[in-house]
């Protein structure tokens, strides 16, 4: 990706971000909402303070409440849960586009900083997925994209240098 804004992005204010687990969705999205200043919404989050927990129908009012703002950035796949609430305002999608080798390695580094909410006992389960994610979860995503938001735009972003660009544009937008 260029440096300069691409031409999806003037007037973006309400922006959908996903990718693999350990992409770096989160980090980008709260980038984003600072570049932006609009508020970020991450979905792991939002789901692990469930109360009661795995409580659906409770995370999706919650998500239809806070999608109502004016803007946003919504970090997180949760796609057959919530695209239809979260993609019908939504005015760009980010796809976050890292190597395989990247996400298993930041899967691993997380579970050893201070304060984080993943666990060293789950490093091996998020890896089966992190493998597995291309063949089973990208599909799945996509075919609830095109089911609920066919027209809005997708930039997909790889590597260091499109994310910098991606946020410089940011910027300069806000």
């Amino acid at each position: 990706m260029r440096p300069s804004a691409p031409p999806t992005w003037p007037g973006a204010r309400r922006i959908v971000v996903l990718g693999c687990a350990g992409a770096g969705k989160t980090t980008l999205a709260r980038r984003l909402g600072q570049a932006l200043s609009a508020p970020v919404f991450v979905l792991d989050d939002l789901w692990v303070r469930l109360q009661p927990a795995g409580d659906t129908q409770a995370f999706r009012d919650h998500l239809r409440d806070l999608h109502r703002a004016e803007a946003w950035v919504s970090d997180g796949n949760f796609a057959a849960v919530s695209f239809d609430v979260r993609l019908m305002s939504a005015d760009v999608i980010i796809w976050l586009e890292r190597p395989r080798w990247v996400c298993l390695w930041r899967a691993v580094t997380r579970v050893l900083r201070a304060g984080e909410s993943h666990r060293p006992g789950d490093v091996l389960k998020v890896w089966r997925f992190i493998w597995g994610f291309d063949r089973n979860n990208r599909p799945k995503i996509e075919a609830e994209r095109q089911a609920f938001g066919p027209d809005i735009p997708v930039l997909r972003v790889r590597g260091d240098r499109g994310i910098a660009g991606l946020l410089a544009a940011a910027r300069t937008a806000a």
